[in-house]
C-alpha cells in the first residue's frame, strides 16, 4: 500500500512539473500593446490595430498625479472588434504599466477564455469564484469575472502604490483596530 501510495506521489508530482515545463510565458499584453512600452509606441500599437477602436488623442486623459495617463478605447463604437468592449491603458512616468481589456461577452465565454490560459500558461497561482490569477515576477495576469483580462506591471505597480501618500483614515484604522482585537 506504501508502495502504491509512493507511486501516485511521483505521478501527481511528475504532472506538476510538466504543467511547467510545457507551459508558455505570462504574456506581457495584448496583441502589439506590451507593458513597459512608451506612451508614443502604445499610440501606434493602437492605432496599427484595429480591435481596439482607438481614435487618436481624443482616447488619451491625464490623470490627477505626476505623469499620469490613461488611455480609454471603446471597440463597440466604430472600428474596434466583435470580441472587445472598452479597454484601459494606464501609464506612469510616460511607461505603459496596467492594461484593462473587457471581453464582448455575446461574443465570448469566461470558460472559454480560461481554458485556453490554463491550456498555454498551466494553472493559475490563484483562483476565486471572481477571477483566475497567472503571476511570475514581471507580470501578473487575471482573468475576471464577468470577462475582463488584466495585464499589471509588477514592479512599477508596487513602486507607484509605495510612493502612495494616501494615509488610512479614521474608519480604516478602527477597521484594522477591530480585526486586529479578533
Amino acid at each position: 500500500m506504501k508502495r502504491c501510495l509512493k507511486i501516485f506521489a511521483l505521478i501527481i508530482g511528475f504532472l506538476f512539473f510538466a504543467d511547467s515545463l510545457f507551459s508558455e510565458e505570462i504574456p506581457n499584453g495584448y496583441g502589439e500593446v506590451k507593458l513597459g512600452m512608451s506612451l508614443e509606441a502604445a499610440k501606434e500599437a493602437l492605432k496599427s490595430n484595429s480591435d481596439f477602436g482607438y481614435h487618436g488623442d481624443r482616447d488619451v486623459s491625464l490623470l490627477p498625479g505626476e505623469n499620469r495617463v490613461l488611455i480609454e478605447t471603446d471597440a463597440e463604437k466604430g472600428l474596434g472588434s466583435n470580441f472587445l468592449n472598452r479597454c484601459w491603458f494606464q501609464f506612469a512616468d510616460e511607461e505603459l504599466y496596467i492594461i484593462i481589456i473587457n471581453v464582448n461577452t455575446q461574443k465570448m465565454d469566461y470558460y472559454s477564455i480560461f481554458t485556453t490560459l490554463c491550456d498555454k500558461y498551466g494553472n493559475p497561482d490563484s483562483l476565486s469564484p471572481e477571477k483566475a490569477v497567472w503571476k511570475n515576477d514581471e507580470i501578473t495576469m487575471s482573468l475576471e469575472k464577468p470577462l475582463t483580462l488584466k495585464y499589471v506591471a509588477n514592479k512599477k505597480f508596487q513602486e507607484l502604490q509605495n510612493k502612495s501618500t494616501v494615509q488610512p483614515g479614521v474608519v480604516e484604522r478602527n477597521r484594522e483596530d477591530f480585526l486586529s482585537g479578533l
